[in-house]
């Protein structure tokens, strides 16, 4: 069984070297750097969905640097004894953590809106499937996935459920409510915590709720870490210029990253 579909008639995609097709005609081409673009322009919101070039690479030298090591080690334990024939990373990015994905899973595909990340993605890591791909219409068929992750990224819950096999997991990352908490003072003030709870509602329907973890991690920023850092998050978009610019202009910042991370079972 095929484990993609075509996004524009749901029939299974066969793979070729350089391109994948459909029994209806609709064919897609491997680009040089490996990945697909399953992402039709009719079902694009904007030109360039997704996250900008400089956002990506900034994502990159922040991760690379190894300031968020130790949530990849967790999310890569985690996975470990699920022992995953087939995962996919929704949202993936340039492909930080679904890379060390790979190294518990056998089949592994990695999502996401943006171009520019599935590129960075594909380059690094030519061995996995990147797609570029609309997490709310997942190019996947029904029942083909032992595990789905989203870290920081869209929760589509329905389609995690429908491309999971029964008993599957969804393993999910989002900020603690006290993420960056010095940081985002910086640039707004005032902070409200994040919310990792609405998440247990959204899931309760048709998941069951495994394992539940808090992870912290102290962070002592460069100035430089620190505007990859706020490049790479949406919080920089609603700041304030002048507050950016002065939180920016310190030599370094200490402050801490604080994730929960939340392990469902397809029920």
């Amino acid at each position: 069984m095929s484990l993609m579909r075509c996004p524009l008639c749901r029939e299974a995609l066969t793979r070729e070297p350089r391109r994948w097709f459909c029994a209806t005609g609709h064919s897609f081409d491997v680009a040089r750097e490996g990945y697909v673009n399953l992402l039709p322009v009719q079902h694009k919101k904007s030109r360039d969905p997704g996250d900008t070039p400089d956002s990506v690479r900034a994502r990159r030298s922040f991760l690379d640097a190894g300031h968020y090591q130790p949530l990849r080690d967790r999310v890569q334990a985690m996975l470990a004894p699920l022992q995953p024939r087939s995962l996919l990373d929704i949202g993936c990015g340039e492909g930080y953590y679904t890379q060390a994905m790979a190294t518990v899973a056998g089949e592994v595909t990695g999502i996401d809106i943006a171009k520019p990340a599935i590129q960075l993605a594909a380059r690094r890591v030519p061995a996995l499937t990147w797609l570029v791909a609309s997490a709310v219409a997942l190019p996947l068929a029904d029942a083909s996935q032992d595990v789905v992750c989203s870290l920081f990224s869209p929760l589509p819950v329905a389609e995690m459920h429908r491309v999971l096999r029964e008993g599957g997991h969804v393993l999910v990352v989002t900020p603690a409510p006290d993420h960056l908490w010095h940081v985002r003072e910086g640039l707004f003030g005032e902070v409200r915590a994040h919310e990792p709870d609405k998440f247990l509602r959204d899931f309760a329907d048709s998941f069951e709720l495994e394992q539940r973890h808090e992870l912290r991690v102290p962070l002592q920023l460069t100035r430089q870490a620190l505007v990859d850092l706020l490049a790479m998050t949406p919080y920089a978009w609603k700041a304030k210029a002048e507050r950016r610019a002065a939180l920016e202009a310190l030599p370094d910042v200490a402050t801490e990253a604080a994730f929960s991370l939340m392990l469902f079972r397809r029920v």
